[in-house]
């Protein structure tokens, strides 16, 4: 046994947990390469950036590849006040953005007078087997500071036997001065291969980065 492997045996609890003495500067220093480590490691598919954009759409990337895409977005901000952002799926490689939904959905914020705050579900912003466009952050403020930042994953989208499952969680400056919150989950109600996504404003054009991650499998 040689002496890195003698001396992480010597440090491991029974749990399975590395106790800090089994590495060192030394032992570190000694490995000369890693087995490839096994999942969970997310790799950038594609960059798009929105300058002034009425839409985003990503039509290449999403197949078969990876489990779970995860989309990033940094620095969203509207050119229009009071708007929302949201998305939708296709299943014709973008000729057509009109999956039908389930989806649920619920909202935190609290204001920067500290005199409103709330947790609760938010009915206006689910839909019950609709093809309309999903709101992802609502409220959205066009000043010069406003944005919003947030993620969401898209699971298995190219499966022909289950629907598509989606998770979101944003935080956006809200229009009125609010730090406002918005998770929402749901499914593209189809087994058809989910190949492309949009991302649009309910009115108007926005700027901002979008990344899309492919998570891989274990």
């Amino acid at each position: 046994m040689g002496t890195i492997t003698r001396s992480l045996s010597n440090n491991i609890t029974t749990g399975g947990v590395i106790l800090p003495a089994g590495i060192t500067n030394a032992s570190v220093s000694a490995v000369t390469s890693f087995a490839n480590a096994s999942g969970g490691t997310l790799i950038l598919l594609s960059t798009q950036t929105a300058s002034a954009s009425a839409t985003i759409s990503f039509t290449t990337g999403l197949d078969s590849t990876y489990d779970e895409y995860i989309f990033k977005f940094i620095d969203i901000h509207p050119a229009s006040d009071n708007v929302e952002f949201q998305f939708n799926m296709s299943t014709d490689s973008g000729s057509n953005y009109n999956v039908t939904k389930t989806t649920t959905a619920f909202r935190i914020y609290h204001d920067e007078g500290d005199t409103a705050t709330a947790l609760e579900y938010h009915a206006a912003s689910d839909l019950a087997q609709s093809t309309a466009y999903q709101r992802l952050m609502l409220g959205m403020g066009s000043d010069a500071d406003q944005n919003g930042c947030g993620t969401m994953s898209l699971f298995n989208p190219s499966s022909t036997t289950y629907v598509k499952h989606f998770i979101s969680n944003f935080n956006d400056y809200f229009n009125e001065d609010f730090s406002y919150g918005s998770f929402v989950a749901g499914y593209g109600n189809t087994t058809s291969a989910v190949n492309a996504v949009r991302f649009q404003m309910s009115s108007g054009n926005f700027d901002g980065i979008i990344k899309l991650y492919g998570l891989k499998k274990s």
